[in-house]
């Protein structure tokens, strides 16, 4: 037999023999690396609490889904009180191409600009008469 493969075949089985006699570690379970701790915002020691995260109110509707809104100028529906509430003018509502302001009693008008002619609470949508008495 050449040396060179003699040496080679007498490494490689004492090499195996080795890994006969070892003894293989008691690893019940894989190793897991460490958890980094993360920055907190919170002081140190103190616990954040177990709270839910309120959720931000829903918008209210700019519309409604039955009445349409006043031409013109800026308004909201108000869906309490079942009309569009006019933004530029104090006390003035719209609803079915009428509009309704109250001035220490009501009036109607079919402009927001009037004429302005007086009614009482029975010419008044039921959640505006109910609003300012």
């Amino acid at each position: 037999m050449h040396p060179l493969a003699r040496i080679t075949l007498l490494s490689f089985a004492l090499g195996l023999s080795a890994c006969a006699v070892h003894q293989p570690s008691d690893q019940t379970a894989p190793t897991t690396p460490a958890p980094v701790p993360q920055p907190s915002s919170q002081p140190a020691g103190k616990p954040l609490p177990d709270m839910p995260i309120p959720k931000p109110p829903k918008p209210l509707p700019r519309t409604s889904a039955t009445f349409a809104p006043p031409p013109g100028g800026p308004s909201h529906w108000d869906a309490r009180l079942g009309v569009y509430v006019l933004e530029e003018q104090l006390d003035t509502f719209y609803r079915q191409r009428t509009y309704y302001r109250w001035s220490n009693g009501w009036s109607r008008s079919v402009s927001p600009n009037g004429p302005w002619e007086e009614t009482d609470i029975s010419g008044v949508p039921p959640g505006l008469s109910r609003q300012f008495k």
